[in-house]
């Protein structure tokens, strides 16, 4: 029997059993995942499609006047690889929210969880074990678990004709496969097309790339930026459904004086902020940094833009905060820019310095839209060729999965 969870966009902190209200607004895709992990079985519906005030991200489907109904007889057979995790889920929450139009839905992961039902658009899968026979007559397979899979079984699903979206970090700076924000610069995915009948690769930038380009690429196109200072506060959200619930795990813990269990982490998370858990390099940023560094100058396709980054993982549940501080070539004024910012695709502008509201990673969980505010003048720069700003956006939806299926939807 297939238990049943309805998927929605957020649920409160009753729902999800935490009596602690600063985790309200957990996405049930992280229930859903820990509740695969706990070897149960899921039911994912489709809900309203997740949008922040009146900035949602419209489908290219919709202005091609495709009638879009999920299930389609024309459309591509598409895979989910990681079906389970956190960002697989969403993946499937997003191709539902969107209309996707699939012909058929294959669901990959590992032997742990093949096996496992899941009920999808009123349909039930089970959950196949990935191996090297499952690409057969896949067009578009969206990755999801993890670079080492990718790098397995990513080229080997393009050699059987499908087209791989990737979001592991396997593939990003590989010359030849493209590194694709489609509301930044999808002319670098153009040659791909399901209708040419050939495999290929695409990589999903790292959540923090996305997010910070997302609020500064609209800027960058007016003024030119020719030096970029980042700094994140990342969620939990970005180490996975694991490190969500290590975090709920350690609040509790923490609250009732307890020793706090570090499984994820090797440190207390809860009450805590620490440096980006991923290694540090020669040069004494870590891979995050990095990642931020070359993924912008390979989407932006300017080696001599300069970018410094700072990350810093905070005990937050979901969504990526960053403040980033922009040099331009050309003048730009705060007025002009916020002007710019609020007439962007995928952008929202929260920026009332009267009421001191500006964007919060509460604000944009589970909503597709990047938030951008503090935007003002750096004082620092002579003249206007300085800006400041803080921007948050949801790393599991627009940081991960939306970008891949905006990519997908981009091949039809």
């Amino acid at each position: 029997m297939v238990a049943s969870l309805k998927l929605t966009p957020t649920i409160s902190a009753a729902e999800y059993g935490v009596t602690n209200p600063a985790l309200a607004g957990v996405s049930p895709a992280i229930r859903v995942a820990v509740s695969f992990s706990l070897g149960k079985s899921s039911n994912i519906s489709k809900g309203s499609l997740s949008s922040f005030g009146n900035k949602s991200m419209p489908s290219p489907l919709s202005k091609r006047g495709v009638v879009s109904m999920c299930s389609s007889e024309s459309g591509p057979t598409v895979a989910v690889v990681g079906a389970t995790g956190a960002v697989g889920v969403e993946l499937m929450n997003v191709l539902a929210g969107r209309d996707f139009p699939y012909r058929s839905l294959k669901l990959l992961a590992s032997r742990r969880s093949a096996g496992k039902h899941v009920l999808f658009e009123d349909h039930e899968y089970v959950i196949e074990e990935l191996n090297e026979e499952s690409f057969k007559d896949v067009d578009i397979a969206l990755f999801s678990a993890g670079g080492s899979i990718s790098k397995k079984f990513g080229p080997l699903a393009a050699e059987q004709g499908s087209i791989v979206i990737d979001n592991s970090s396997a593939f990003r700076m590989d010359d030849g496969v493209p590194l694709v924000i489609p509301e930044v610069n999808v002319d670098a995915m153009a040659h791909i097309k399901l209708r040419n009948k050939k495999g290929a690769l695409i990589a999903n930038p790292n959540c923090s790339t996305i997010i910070c380009l997302m609020a500064v690429t609209p800027l960058h196109r007016y003024a030119k930026v020719s030096r970029m200072v980042v700094s994140t506060y990342q969620a939990a959200s970005g180490a996975g459904a694991a490190a969500m619930a290590e975090l709920e795990l350690q609040t509790r813990e923490v609250l009732e004086g307890r020793k706090p269990t570090c499984n994820i982490f090797s440190r207390q998370y809860a009450f805590n902020l620490f440096s980006h858990n991923t290694s540090v390099k020669e040069n004494g940023y870590n891979e995050e940094e990095m990642k931020m560094v070359n993924e912008t100058k390979k989407i932006w396709n300017d080696p001599e833009v300069k970018v410094t980054a700072t990350c810093i993982r905070v005990p937050i549940m979901r969504a990526h905060s960053e403040s980033i501080n922009l040099q331009f070539q050309n003048p730009l004024n705060e007025n002009t820019a916020r002007e710019i910012l609020g007439k962007a695709d995928g952008v929202v502008v929260i920026d009332d310095r009267a009421a001191n509201n500006f964007p919060t990673p509460i604000e944009v969980s589970s909503k597709d839209a990047v938030a951008v505010g503090r935007i003002r003048q750096d004082i620092s720069q002579e003249g206007c060729y300085g800006l400041d700003l803080f921007a948050c956006g949801d790393q599991i939806r627009k940081g991960a999965a939306l970008n891949a299926v905006q990519i997908a939807e981009h091949l039809l």
